[in-house]
C-alpha cells in the first residue's frame, strides 16, 4: 500500500458517511482559505517579490502533496494558485476587516466539519492524529476526483482499507471514566 493510500484510508475511516463527506466539501476549503487569508498578511520582499507566509505554506503543502501523488499534487497546486489572489485581497483589508473575515470563514468552516461528524457519529480524524489536518484537503480533492469517475481503483483500495480500519475502531471499547466522590 502506498503512503497516499495509507493516509487517505486512515482519514477515510473517519469519513464513511456521505453527509459527512458533503459537509467536508464546504468546510475544508473554507478552513484552508481562511488560513491562507490569515497568513497572507505576514510578508517580506525578496528581490522585489512579495513573499507571504501563505505562499510559503502553499509551496510546502504543494511539495508534500506532490511527493504523495503527482496528479493530486499538481491539481492541489492549481487550486491553491487560484485562491491565493483572493486571500491576498482579504489580507489587504483593514486590520479589523481582515481578522473578522478570516476568523469568520474559519469558524463557519469548522461548523460544517462538526455538523458532518454529528452525522458520522465519529470524532474528526485529527483528534487521533494531527496529520489529518494536512490530509483533509487532499481527501476532499480525492473524493471530488472519484465523484468525477477518475481513479476508481485507488478509490476502491482506499475504501477497503478504510472499512477495515473503521471496523477495528468500532470494536475498541470506549475508555471508562471513573468519577471520585
Amino acid at each position: 500500500m502506498s503512503k497516499l493510500e495509507q493516509l487517505l484510508s486512515q482519514y477515510a475511516a473517519y469519513h464513511l458517511n456521505h453527509k459527512n463527506i458533503l459537509t467536508h466539501f464546504v468546510g475544508i476549503p473554507l478552513i484552508v482559505f481562511s488560513i491562507l487569508c490569515l497568513t497572507a498578511r505576514a510578508d517580506f520582499f525578496f528581490s522585489g517579490f512579495q513573499i507571504t507566509l501563505a505562499l510559503v505554506l502553499i509551496l510546502i503543502g504543494g511539495i508534500y502533496y506532490l511527493k504523495l501523488d503527482i496528479w493530486f499534487g499538481c491539481i492541489m497546486l492549481l487550486l491553491f494558485s487560484a485562491v491565493y489572489p483572493m486571500a491576498l485581497k482579504v489580507a489587504a483589508l483593514s486590520m479589523s476587516g481582515w481578522l473578522l473575515s478570516s476568523i469568520g470563514i474559519f469558524v463557519v468552516g469548522w461548523v460544517f466539519q462538526f455538523v458532518g461528524h454529528f452525522y458520522e457519529k465519529k470524532k474528526p480524524a485529527f483528534v487521533d492524529d494531527l496529520v489529518g489536518l494536512i490530509i483533509g484537503p487532499l481527501f476532499v480533492l480525492a473524493e471530488a476526483v472519484f465523484l468525477l469517475g477518475f481513479r476508481k481503483q485507488l478509490q476502491q483500495r482506499i475504501l477497503e482499507q478504510a472499512r477495515k480500519q473503521r471496523a477495528a475502531m468500532d470494536k475498541k471499547p470506549e475508555p471508562v471514566q471513573i468519577s471520585t466522590p
